[in-house]
């Protein structure tokens, strides 16, 4: 006695995703992988570059920098008041959102950028509306602290990198030779 064989299921109805391909050891795409259209292509080039520095600490203090600098610009009447105070908390948004800058375009002095990041956002608590409402306040800490504590990724460590030079007793590369206790 057979069993039916089952239905095969129906094809779905999405399109299928372009796949990267993968440069092997030529370097020279899979014929058969489709390539990459260009709002694909630059998607994924900007992904690449986002995760070489500290994007989101960048991100976090631009927008605590925003904040700090347009509050005390809200309403017209409001800004003819601020006078002098305002303008100190102004100054303090544009540093902050300068240290964004350092952090995104120069991450290697991420670390200058995100202690000052954090001064000048602790700074404004009496200088700007109380550091734009605590928000502009907590968002510069929050991104300066991100951007001081980030590291860049490590390449990834390559297996067997220790056996690579030493030989075993027949001679082939694998297992290092066992070595005397050093007396002889």
């Amino acid at each position: 006695m057979t069993t039916p064989d089952p239905p095969a299921p129906a094809p779905e109805a999405t399109a299928p995703e372009a796949t990267v391909p993968d440069p092997g050891a030529t370097g020279e795409p899979d014929a058969d992988a489709p390539t990459l259209s260009g709002p694909a292509r630059a998607r994924r080039a900007f992904r690449v570059w986002r995760r070489t520095r500290p994007f989101w600490a960048a991100l976090w203090i631009a927008l605590g920098g925003f904040v700090i600098f347009f509050l005390p610009m809200a309403p017209l009447g409001k800004i003819l008041q601020v006078g002098v105070g305002g303008i100190a908390g102004m100054a303090g948004g544009v540093v902050i959102m300068a240290m964004a800058l350092l952090v995104l375009f120069l991450p290697g002095q991420r670390h200058t950028a995100g202690t000052i990041a954090v001064i000048a956002g602790v700074a404004s608590f009496p200088l700007s509306n109380l550091g734009g409402l605590f928000v502009g306040m907590a968002l510069s800490v929050l991104g300066g602290a991100m951007a001081f504590g980030w590291l860049p990724e490590k390449p990834a460590r390559r297996r067997g990198l220790l056996r690579r030079g030493r030989a075993t007793t027949d001679g082939t590369p694998g297992s290092p030779v066992s070595v005397g206790s050093g007396s002889a």
